[in-house]
């Protein structure tokens, strides 16, 4: 992708799936590469496996303390930074008359609370330096009802009008865009899933298939890139077509 070579970026959620394969994305792109992950052994691997990050810090993005450490290390491993993924994230269902208030309000805290909270570290860095890309994580149940997953959904529809807000007030030296995905099939979503199971989603989808980690990993790369410089403050849907027909609530 044209003017990515060189870029430093930091990849939160960065130890598996969509993380992962983003940072690996980045790193082919000749772009300087750091993750954050919450997951100490997984880094750990992610560290091993990818010698050519310039740094894995454990941090959860709940904290903001440890968060603002997080960055403080990297700013000194990157030299500063001009890209965002905000990835780091998690998936809660559950009947929405059983919702646990913790679960919710830890589903909020991750999903909503720490994109905030890395947004913000990144986006003063960027207004400092006359730059930069926030690539925030999304979803399509952001953008249309999905039963079961009422709190995801809420966190999801913020993270959209947050990324337009910080769109507006950010540019035009730093863009902000929600990439929102329909159904990945990472390792963990895999393990989740029997064969019927699987079957039955991918029928819902036009293209009959998940989308892969690395889909998404070239959907940042192109957004963060020299090749997507208008594109600013919108909901980037990477779904198959699933929300074309309204199949996501289904």
């Amino acid at each position: 992708m044209r003017g990515l070579a060189g870029k430093r970026v930091i990849v939160t959620g960065g130890a598996r799936g969509i993380g992962r394969a983003t940072a690996e994305r980045f790193l082919a792109e000749g772009c300087r590469v750091a993750a954050i992950d919450r997951d100490a052994a997984g880094g750990r691997q992610l560290a091993a496996d990818l010698p050519g990050l310039a740094g894995v810090v454990e941090a959860d993005v709940t904290d903001r303390a440890a968060l603002d450490q997080a960055f403080g290390e990297l700013d000194r491993a990157l030299g500063g930074l001009d890209v965002l993924i905000n990835n780091a994230g998690v998936s809660q269902a559950g009947d929405f008359l059983e919702i646990d208030p913790e679960d919710w309000n830890r589903g909020i805290a991750v999903n909503l609370t720490g994109v905030f909270h890395a947004a913000q570290l990144a986006a003063r860095r960027m207004a400092a330096a006359g730059g930069g890309v926030i690539l925030n994580m999304g979803s399509v149940s952001g953008l249309v009802g999905m039963p079961g997953y009422a709190g995801y959904n809420a966190a999801k529809a913020a993270v959209i009008e947050l990324t337009r807000t910080m769109a507006l007030e950010l540019a035009p030296a730093v863009r902000v865009i929600a990439v929102c995905p329909g159904y990945v099939l990472t390792p963990m979503q895999q393990s989740e899933y029997t064969e019927a199971e699987m079957a039955a989603v991918n029928r819902k989808i036009p293209l009959g298939r998940h989308a892969r980690p690395e889909e998404i990993a070239a959907l940042f790369a192109f957004l963060a890139s020299e090749e997507a410089p208008f594109i600013n403050g919108s909901p980037i849907i990477i779904d198959g077509g699933e929300t074309a027909g309204g199949l996501a609530s289904t």
